[in-house]
């Protein structure tokens, strides 16, 4: 157990001075090398307060006193912000600090911190150097990571892997040892703290904010816009804060909701929370794919769901959220306190505000669910290109009422090397419905194919919980893959309204397709629930009838100036097609595009400026950064080329 000793022991003095030759402590006057055999770690366990478990170990400013007042060497770096503690100046840069520099803290700083922390430290080493000549080749892992390098499990319990490495520059991928590449850290952070306790959280982000450490935030790796990796910085992996408590009769603060609800830890991913719901009788409100973390980016990014159309997005479910702010502090953000926080947590997007380390969401009654499914192409169905959009086109114009049944319609389509197309539905369901009632729901939709001649070969699913639809019906994630981009929109119902605005609606979304884009399509409902708490999520959900991502991809063998132009293409062309037929709508930050040049409006919309406001109120210096998240536009990265932003260069703030 992590804990705050009494003695000598908890008033051990550290020397920092960047001259030093090793870390030490003063007893009684005389000096001595300290380690973990003679120091514990820097927290206390608090009683008397509601707060249990690994957030009830935090670090407390009578931790700090006792070693301060016992003339501690530098411990300053770990003061709070708001430290009544006389507190050496922090460095002052235009730019975060990088490993070379001569303000970088050294290997003693660091391993003052891990002593600190308890041992918590890591030191980054990629996961595909397993497949490098050097200390860490291993020829048995690599051929593992070869076979499951697209899987996310093999990322998850990595503590700096990524899922998305395009960000962190594609520098130590496994198969990149066999065309003679070389393993490099590029885009990963320099270190990681292997999270168990608010007080390793409150050490690091004062060791960073006061050493001008760029600071980033890992769950799982998922993450489409790299937010979760950095060059030179500091990583907080919070994957192991998974602990979900039942709560079968929680009241808000202040009584806007009463029922069912779980508290769940930071760590906790999607299969866990859908887990939990299913053993304790409840549906839950979380992500599509497994692996993804459902407290950090998902739920404070807004978070669609497959029940979305009864029950809201994920920020629509947050009752309250336990964080450890900028200036070090841990507390409460709800109805009732720290109340523009609160607004911010519920749609304002992650890596912005602190770290976030529980919060408590709502559950609700099992019900049943109902839908069907489909995995074709052209060429199996043996009908034509035409065909194949007319059957799309009849579909697409149904829209409105499936949205008003409450589906929720998962599509993928693509185009076929040779022609044609692959076509997908998985799934296509209604929560809340009987099977018998789906049948008839859908039914015109199927004889309009039949009389075009197009035969998907549905088939047809009813269970009694989300579950079991869940782990049935709903496709593998497909991870690490280094040449692809992404951006999306969320088309409004008033397209649906106008006539001629549909039929531009449908050949802009077709023509996108037939320039060789991947599309993810969405038939989604996304209103707010009733009685829900006003948020900052963008307003483009709550219109929302087709929720679009597009994807252009390349290859390892495609040139240089052919990667510029595909990237342009994304972003300039064929995303500006869907902000052109939907202007004053938007997309979903957690899967938009990492260069949109209007990301303030697309992904926030009209709470932007709020959102801004706030971000400088609760963190002024700009600790917590990240693309596209709210005021990134006066931070960028160095060295990047101007149609994608890597996370492969030193984080400067704009003059």
């Amino acid at each position: 157990m992590i804990f705050q000793p009494s003695g000598w022991l908890a008033a051990a003095t550290f020397s920092l001075f960047l001259s030093s030759n090793a870390q030490t402590i003063t007893v009684k006057g005389k000096t001595i090398s300290a380690d973990e055999s003679n120091v514990a770690p820097a927290a206390d366990i608090l009683s008397g307060t509601t707060v249990k478990g690994f957030e009830s170990i935090q670090l407390t400013n009578d931790v700090l006193s006792n070693l301060t007042d016992l003339q501690l060497t530098n411990i300053s770096l770990f003061y709070f912000d708001d430290s009544d503690l006389k507190r050496s100046a922090a460095p002052s840069s235009q730019c975060k600090t990088l490993p070379g520099d001569a303000l970088y803290p050294n290997s003693i700083a660091w391993k003052v911190l891990d002593i600190l922390s308890g041992g918590a430290l890591i030191k980054t080493v990629p996961l595909g150097s397993a497949c490098y000549d050097g200390d860490h080749y291993d020829e048995a892992k690599c051929q593992f990571l070869i076979d499951n390098w697209n899987k996310s499990d093999t990322h998850v319990v990595d503590p700096s892997s990524v899922m998305s490495p395009l960000f962190e520059g594609t520098t130590c991928e496994p198969q990149g040892a066999a065309m003679g590449k070389n393993c490099t850290l590029g885009g990963f952070p320099s270190y990681s703290l292997n999270i168990t306790n608010v007080a390793q959280i409150q050490l690091a982000i004062n060791f960073a904010r006061n050493s001008n450490l760029r600071l980033v935030v890992r769950n799982t790796g998922h993450d489409f816009l790299g937010k979760n990796t950095g060059e030179g910085a500091l990583s907080l992996w919070t994957h192991h804060l998974n602990d979900i408590t039942v709560l079968r009769d929680y009241k808000s603060a202040g009584g806007r909701y009463k029922g069912p609800a779980f508290k769940i830890g930071a760590g906790v991913v999607v299969h866990e929370l859908y887990e939990a719901a299913e053993r304790e009788g409840f549906t839950a409100v979380g992500g599509e794919c497994r692996t993804v973390g459902v407290s950090g980016g998902y739920a404070v990014g807004g978070g669609h769901s497959p029940v979305t159309p009864i029950h809201g997005l994920g920020s629509d479910q947050i009752l309250s959220v336990d964080i450890v702010t900028p200036d070090g502090r841990f507390i409460t953000a709800d109805e009732t306190q720290n109340k523009d926080l609160f607004w911010a947590l519920r749609g304002g997007g992650a890596a912005t505000w602190g770290v976030v380390t529980s919060m408590t969401v709502k559950v609700h009654p099992k019900t049943v669910f109902s839908g069907m499914t489909w995995v074709t192409t052209t060429k199996d169905m043996n009908i034509t290109d035409d065909t194949f959009w007319k059957a799309i086109e009849v579909y697409w114009r149904r829209y409105p009422e499936f949205s008003a049944a409450k589906s929720y319609g998962y599509c993928r389509m693509s185009s076929l090397v040779g022609g044609g197309y692959a076509w997908r539905g998985l799934p296509f369901m209604v929560p809340g419905m009987k099977l018998t009632e789906f049948k008839k729901l859908v039914q015109p939709l199927l004889d309009d194919w039949a009389a075009l001649g197009v035969d998907p070969k549905v088939e047809f699913f009813e269970y009694d919980s989300f579950y079991q639809a869940w782990t049935r019906h709903f496709p593998t994630s497909i991870v690490g893959n280094p040449y692809g981009r992404t951006g999306s929109r969320l088309l409004p119902r008033k397209n649906w309204e106008d006539p001629a605005l549909l039929n531009k609606t449908i050949q802009t979304v077709r023509s996108i397709v037939e320039e060789g884009a991947f599309l993810v399509h969405y038939n989604i409902n996304a209103d707010e629930p009733e009685n829900t708490l006003d948020s900052s999520v963008n307003p483009a959900w709550r219109e929302v009838m087709m929720f679009n991502i597009i994807g252009l991809t390349w290859d390892q063998t495609t040139p240089e100036s052919q990667v510029a132009a595909i990237h342009e293409k994304l972003t300039n062309d064929l995303v500006q097609r869907l902000k052109d037929i939907s202007p004053g709508a938007g997309g979903y930050l957690n899967e938009g595009d990492v260069m949109d040049p209007e990301f303030g409006q697309s992904f926030f919309g009209t709470n932007y400026k709020r959102l801004t406001e706030i971000k400088k109120k609760i963190d002024p210096k700009g600790l917590f950064w990240a693309p596209t998240a709210v005021g990134s536009e006066e931070w960028y990265v160095t060295g990047q080329e101007k149609y994608v932003t890597k996370q492969t260069g030193r984080l400067c703030r704009k003059k």
